[in-house]
């Protein structure tokens, strides 16, 4: 991350990584599969602790509630790196192919979240909605957060949680 952050994305190539880790590029390719996985290296387990925060819900609170209950819930260690998590995001706005993977990355998690609120009971429909939202949820918040990150993490989380309530009863 910190070449990335100093170079920039397309300036930085797996040999410069390998030699700051002190790999060979060899080594390197055992641990990623290209040096966009590098930047996604945190996102299975953010995905795994989201998934199973979600397991650990209430089982009375409302789909949308205990989706983002555990987006919330799974972001906590994040909450003391708001300058990171910052860098990271204009990263991925800098390069077409990290957008690609982030969105791909989140899909695959939103498909999840989705399977595990069928499990609780929602129907296949309302899972899609609900995981769809809760990911448009908390990627809003983070997004905020970065920007405020006096108010903290989960208050984000919260407060697009709120907003996004507040828009629905707009709109019907």
């Amino acid at each position: 991350m910190a070449l990335f952050i100093e170079h920039g994305y397309d300036a930085v190539t797996v040999a410069d990584i390998a030699k700051q880790a002190g790999l060979t590029k060899r080594s390197f390719f055992n641990h990623f599969a290209d040096k966009r996985e590098v930047m996604f290296a945190a996102a299975d387990a953010f995905e795994a602790r989201v998934l199973d925060a979600l397991g650990r819900a209430d089982p009375e609170l409302e789909p949308l509630d205990a989706a983002v209950w555990a987006y919330s819930k799974a972001a906590e260690p994040l909450g003391d790196y708001p300058d990171l998590a910052r860098a990271r995001g204009a990263l991925i706005e800098s390069s077409a192919e990290l957008q690609e993977r982030n969105l791909m990355k989140m899909a695959s998690m939103t498909a999840k979240v989705a399977e595990l609120l069928g499990a609780r009971g929602a129907s296949p429909r309302e899972a899609a909605f609900v995981s769809q939202a809760a990911t448009t949820i908390f990627t809003t918040a983070v997004d905020d957060w970065v920007q405020q990150p006096e108010h903290g993490l989960d208050a984000a989380i919260r407060n697009a949680l709120s907003e996004f309530r507040s828009a629905l009863g707009a709109a019907v």
